[in-house]
C-alpha cells in the first residue's frame, strides 16, 4: 500500500487531480500511454540511444495527463465511475469494500502483471507477436479492471466518504 501512496504522490494525484482525471478525455487518452511506450522502446532500432527522448516524453505524458482536463460535468459516465472506483479501491484500508470486489481487483491486477512478461520479452527481442500478446493481456486486463471499478464505485457511492463525489 505504501508503494501505491508513493505513486499517487509522484503523479501529483491530489483530490483535485483525481477529480480532473475522472474526465473521460483523461481516462481514454491514458490508453495511449502503453502503445506510445512500446513505440518508444521499439524505436531503439531506428534511432539508437535517442529512443530515450521519446521514452521521456511518454513518462511526461503519463504524469501530466490526469491534470490536463477539467473535472467532468457529471460523474455518471463509465470513465468517471472507473476513476472514482479506483479511488475507492485505493482507500480500502480506511473504508472496507466488499470482498468480491477486492478479489476481482487483485485477480485482474495479477493478469495485468502477467502481461508484462510477454510484453517485456517481446520488447527485448523485438518480437511483434510476444509484444502484441503482452499488450493485449495488459489492455484487456486494465479495461476489465476499470469495469470492475465502476461496479465497486456504484456499490460504494452512497458511503458518506464518497457521497459528495457524485454529480
Amino acid at each position: 500500500m505504501r508503494l501505491v501512496k508513493t505513486m499517487e504522490r509522484m503523479m501529483g494525484l491530489t483530490d483535485q487531480a483525481w477529480d480532473r482525471h475522472a474526465n473521460p478525455l483523461s481516462v481514454y487518452s491514458r490508453y495511449s500511454v502503453l502503445p506510445l511506450f512500446i513505440l518508444a522502446v521499439w524505436s531503439r532500432v531506428w534511432i539508437g540511444w535517442w529512443c530515450l527522448l521519446p521514452l521521456a516524453l511518454v513518462v511526461i505524458w503519463a504524469r501530466i495527463n490526469p491534470h490536463l482536463f477539467p473535472p467532468p460535468a457529471t460523474t455518471r459516465s463509465w470513465a468517471a465511475r472507473a476513476v472514482l472506483g479506483e479511488r475507492v479501491w485505493l482507500n480500502r484500508k480506511s473504508v472496507s469494500i466488499p470482498a468480491e470486489d477486492a478479489r476481482w481487483a487483485v485477480g485482474l491486477s495479477v493478469l495485468n502483471g502477467l502481461g508484462l512478461i510477454p510484453l517485456a520479452y517481446g520488447l527485448w527481442v523485438l518480437d511483434a507477436g510476444w509484444t502484441v500478446a503482452g499488450t493485449a493481456m495488459i489492455m484487456i486486463g486494465k479495461s476489465w479492471f476499470l469495469d470492475r471499478m465502476t461496479r465497486l464505485y456504484d456499490r460504494m457511492a452512497d458511503h458518506p466518504d464518497y457521497a459528495d463525489w457524485r454529480r
